[in-house]
């Protein structure tokens, strides 16, 4: 394929989904205005939410969703073994996600309550790089389109990749909104990972840190300001729990 006097081969792309809501996967099949474009630079060999013509040959794959069946383990490893490189791509691949409060309960309960009488396999949810080599992580619940465009045209044209290192307050700062913080409430967006462009906070719903910490996150000074500010410790750890994202940070800080 030719483009202004530059060559490169279509990647011969695949998308899974494992235990998730499938709402990353949509979020690029729903993006009409780039779709041609983006959909130009791959050879989609496997990608249900487009396409129904399935192929096992592939170089990379996205793969969403978190790990709770056996079967799941088995399927991923095989897609492992065939990708070149493997995206784990969304929350839920990245930290476990929202499937993660499963692991608070016995074994099986959820399951029994949801569907008394039936036998469901269930096992501890775990994200993709528990199971298997993740090649590089895209975060976001659901992912931010733009970002994952970058990020393809990036592994197409073989230029750098990388996420953005600052919080999610610089990205809302720039839109002039205001604090979560001086509304009384408690926010994320300190020591979360930016590249979502602050679209919870701008909505005025605080942020629950679905892509993660950021680097070099002063934790110490985030956990004193929601002490000044008289919120409550349950909260803050409802929060940090609720995407799994901050598992790390979680248990040595609070």
């Amino acid at each position: 394929m030719k483009q202004k006097g530059f060559t490169f081969e279509k990647l011969k792309f695949a998308s899974f989904d494992f235990t998730c809501c499938e709402g990353c996967q949509l979020q690029l099949a729903n993006r009409e205005s780039t779709l041609p474009d983006f959909l130009g630079l791959l050879d989609i060999r496997n990608f249900r939410e487009i396409s129904s013509e399935r192929h096992d040959d592939y170089d990379i794959a996205f793969v969403e969703g978190s790990i709770s069946r056996s079967d799941e383990v088995t399927r991923l490893q095989a897609i492992r073994k065939q990708a070149k490189i493997l995206v784990a791509f969304g929350t839920c691949a990245c930290f476990g996600g929202v499937n993660s409060l499963k692991n608070r309960f016995a074994e099986g309960q959820p399951a029994a309550e949801v569907y008394p009488g039936m036998q469901v396999e269930s096992l501890p949810v775990r994200k993709i790089s528990d199971v298997v080599t993740v090649d590089f992580s895209i975060p976001g619940c659901p992912v931010a389109k733009e970002e994952v465009e970058r990020i393809v045209v990036s592994l197409v044209t073989g230029s750098l990749i990388a996420l953005p290192k600052y919080p999610v307050c610089m990205e809302c700062k720039a839109r002039l909104n205001t604090c979560l913080f001086d509304l009384g409430e408690i926010c994320l967006g300190p020591i979360t990972r930016a590249g979502c462009d602050a679209v919870c906070t701008t909505g005025k719903t605080a942020c629950l840190g679905c892509r993660g910490p950021a680097e070099d996150i002063n934790m110490p000074a985030f956990l004193e300001l929601v002490k000044e500010r008289g919120l409550k410790e349950e909260d803050l750890r409802e929060k940090l729990a609720f995407h799994n994202a901050f598992e790390a940070v979680a248990a040595n800080e609070t």
